[in-house]
């Protein structure tokens, strides 16, 4: 279910989530709530080779129209004499531009890795009327997050109530 809760009312929020603004989520319901959607964390793929990286670099349409071009002009240049300078150039293109896609997708992982690593927190939620420190890929959809001055966000989250909120988002901009 994709819902703005963003744009609902808190008390329709409340229900659909089937959670108590007062009290927070009870352990019968975090355990239904566990089971259903699992831990608050991101995925993580299994990891392909840099190898394997390189080549699916050539899989794009363009790169392959590149590499028949350099084919066609190779061809052409050994028939009429004029070498193969043309057929080389394309080629080193083609080339650098695979390592600078394989370059740019590590550079993605490593960036998705840290976000995993800032979500290894511990954040404070309302259970059962008591707030409670708890990891916070322990968190289930309902919890009520309780957030002080520079506390991470460890969730989306629909707010409830604020005072002075401002957020530093520098870390997501990386």
């Amino acid at each position: 279910m994709n819902m703005n809760y963003w744009n609902e009312n808190i008390d329709k929020v409340e229900e659909i989530l089937d959670t108590d603004i007062k009290n927070g989520l009870n352990a019968e319901k975090i355990k239904e709530k566990r089971e259903k959607n699992g831990f608050n964390e991101l995925e993580a793929k299994k990891k392909q080779s840099i190898f394997i990286k390189f080549l699916n670099q050539f899989k794009d349409f363009m790169i392959i129209v590149l590499i028949i071009a350099a084919i066609v002009s190779g061809y052409i240049g050994i028939k009429e004499g004029e070498g193969l300078t043309d057929t080389i150039i394309i080629m080193i293109v083609v080339i650098v531009n695979a390592i600078i896609g394989v370059a740019q997708e590590n550079k993605a992982e490593k960036s998705l890795e840290a976000l995993q690593k800032m979500s290894a927190h511990v954040t404070k939620v309302l259970r059962e009327g008591n707030i409670q420190i708890i990891p916070a890929r322990e968190l289930v959809p309902g919890d009520i997050v309780v957030l002080d001055t520079g506390d991470y966000v460890p969730a989306d989250l629909r707010l409830i109530e604020v005072a002075n909120l401002k957020i530093q988002e520098s870390a997501l901009t990386r």
